[in-house]
């Protein structure tokens, strides 16, 4: 698909947030959270460095966003296609867009978010497929259990 260019600076901070996982000797798994054009949240996976089980990239995101009356006006960029728990939050929040910028590796709850009137994109750009791949070669027990494939 091709990057819709209103998207191509977000997806570049997506991309900063897997790689600060993953230097963080984390899932190099990041999501930014946008409003009117301006970043409002953004996070990576620290389930590894924090022991936090729900932490992955787009409940940081949504964590450093803070409080918000309303998320109807925002999208949600992902490096990787959204799990069950974050697909939840994603509707529970009414996000209305999410762009996920690989889904190779992880096919995600990309059919209930749609079912649920989520406007998905999927850019499917190979950095970050690469840097997933080379993370799911190299720590295969951290990424089962991050899918809850022990």
């Amino acid at each position: 698909m091709a990057i819709d260019p209103r998207d191509a600076a977000f997806i570049e901070e997506t991309y900063r947030e897997a790689r600060r996982g993953r230097d963080a000797g984390g899932i190099p798994i990041g999501a930014v959270l946008v409003r009117d054009g301006a970043i409002i949240g953004r996070g990576h996976n620290q389930r590894i460095q924090l022991g936090d089980p729900i932490l992955h990239g787009e409940m940081d995101a949504l964590r450093n966003a803070g409080r918000q009356r309303s998320y109807r006006k925002t999208t949600l960029y992902t490096s990787l296609s959204p799990c069950l728990m974050c697909a939840g939050t994603i509707v529970q929040f009414k996000i209305p867009r999410v762009v996920i910028c690989e889904n190779v590796s992880f096919s995600g709850n990309e059919a209930f978010l749609a079912e649920h009137g989520v406007e998905i994109a999927v850019i499917n750009d190979e950095r970050f497929i690469r840097m997933m791949n080379q993370f799911i070669v190299s720590h295969p027990e951290e990424w089962n259990e991050d899918i809850g494939e022990d």
